[in-house]
């Protein structure tokens, strides 16, 4: 077994695993939900504010935000990655590198990803579900969101590495400071100033705006790695190595991207062909999908949690440790998921009333959204853990492929396919066929991984042993 070492290590390398998990997961578990509470609050205060038409409006609006976050994840997992690699290796100055790399790459990509977006906005909205009676709204709420993107970018990004850098709870606070101000700007910009959608978008890029700052003045003057201005240039080799590590991560988010457009044509085209109508079965749904990204939130926050320690102890190839943490981490993970899988079955009226109740035909549909869609989800603890792992120990074509199953792979045909079938509940029954197809085969990606974890400490064990009983 792996001896505690001096404490002028990083204690990644020798702390208790569980307690390194809860001082790491639950700031990232913290940071990623209140990224995702930033909509729920929105759709919850246009919900009451403006009606069904508003939340629909944010529903068609999401796939935008959903590629900004791709982007931002792709940087922020890749390079935190890289750099707690380079840590565990002892290599500080590469670390540091990889800090300032991933700095201007999110500039350079913030400023891309608004100009495209203000250009096509209105092709990528109908592309993304809008009708006529919802366009209005969509737009009001996308040219606001689309100011913020160069921050809406560089904040998550930061926050990855401020934990690769030993300051999880700076990470947290940073985006939970932007909540709060957020859940306090909404109320104000939707009721009181009356500006509708507007007010709501208005609101999230000020937070957003808030918590990028706070994370940029941490790195210029109290972390370890720093942001020098000389160093603000793109290395190639470093840019390489953060984009296939952090690939996954945002094949993940562009995959959940390609399956929100799938599902919101497909909605208002089944939905128009039902009782329940186009933009009544989209507000209801994009509910729904707001709660799965909150379950989802949680587990992604322990496998970004645990991501920081796998690798470290990759890089300094402490496979005991490693094996030790992704059982608990997928423990942790699914007990969670688990907890609001039992809300959602239990007390659907309750949350659905949350986003507004005025209309019948959509807090029944919502609900029954609620029940089916989400039957399924206690199985996204162990898939989104497992993903982090190989992500996190330089596998990127397994963390890769284990990404896009769940969502590309299996759900967007099953969208397809069951409602030539089933109609309107084909895409609601998708939900769970797809989680529960997809835990397995990750199961089979996960065993033969713990079969090699098994033969590398085995390995350690028997050269430690050659160690002490070999003459001096």
């Amino acid at each position: 077994m792996e001896t505690q070492t001096n404490k002028k290590e990083n204690p990644l390398g020798y702390e208790p695993v569980g307690k390194l998990l809860l001082q790491f997961a639950v700031p990232s578990t913290i940071s990623v939900l209140v990224n995702s509470v930033y909509n729920i609050v929105d759709q919850i205060f246009i919900g009451q504010g403006v009606g069904y038409l508003g939340n629909a409006a944010t529903t068609v609006t999401f796939p935008i935000i959903t590629i900004i976050m791709a982007f931002a994840t792709l940087l922020g997992s890749g390079g935190s990655a890289y750099a707690a690699i380079k840590l565990g290796q002892k290599k500080e100055e590469e670390a540091e590198k990889t800090l300032n790399n991933n700095f201007m790459l999110s500039i350079i990509t913030g400023i891309v990803l608004a100009v495209i977006g203000f250009i096509f906005m209105e092709p990528i909205l109908r592309l993304f579900g809008a009708t006529e009676s919802i366009m209005p709204y969509a737009k009001d709420y996308a040219s606001i969101i689309l100011i913020g993107v160069p921050f809406s970018v560089i904040g998550p990004c930061l926050s990855n590495m401020a934990r690769t850098d030993g300051s999880p709870r700076l990470s947290m606070y940073g985006i939970l400071i932007g909540a709060v101000l957020n859940t306090i700007l909404d109320p104000i910009y939707i009721f009181i100033f009356h500006w509708g959608v507007k007010g709501a978008a208005i609101a999230t890029i000020t937070s957003q705006i808030i918590s990028a700052l706070i994370l940029f003045l941490y790195f210029c003057k109290r972390s370890q790695m720093r942001l020098h201005l000389k160093e603000l240039k793109l290395d190639g080799s470093v840019c390489k190595n953060v984009i296939a590590l952090g690939t996954s991560s945002g094949i993940t988010q562009l995959v959940a991207c390609i399956m929100q457009v799938t599902m919101n044509n497909s909605l208002v085209y089944y939905g128009n062909k039902s009782a329940v109508g186009g933009d009544v079965a989209l507000s209801a749904m994009g509910i729904v999908m707001k709660l799965a990204m909150i379950l989802a939130s949680v587990c992604i926050g322990i496998g970004i949690g645990s991501q920081t320690i796998f690798g470290f102890n990759f890089g300094a190839e402490k496979y005991r440790r490693i094996k030790h943490l992704f059982k608990n981490a997928v423990a942790a993970a699914t007990v969670s998921v688990l907890i609001g899988w039992l809300l959602c079955q239990l007390f659907p009226g309750l949350i659905v009333n949350l986003f507004g109740g005025g209309n019948s035909a959509f807090v029944n549909f919502a609900e029954k959204c609620l029940r089916i869609y989400l039957f399924g989800i206690f199985c996204a603890g162990f898939q989104i853990v497992a993903t982090n792992y190989f992500q996190a120990t330089g596998q990127p074509l397994k963390a890769s492929v284990l990404s896009m199953l769940r969502q590309l792979l299996l759900l967007v045909p099953l969208i397809l396919i069951l409602p030539l079938f089933l109609g309107l509940n084909g895409i609601l029954f998708a939900g769970p066929i797809a989680d529960m197809s997809s835990a397995v085969i990750v199961a089979l990606f996960v065993v033969p991984e713990i079969k090699k974890l098994n033969r590398h400490i085995k390995e350690k064990d028997e050269e430690t042993e050659e160690m002490e009983t070999s003459p001096a």
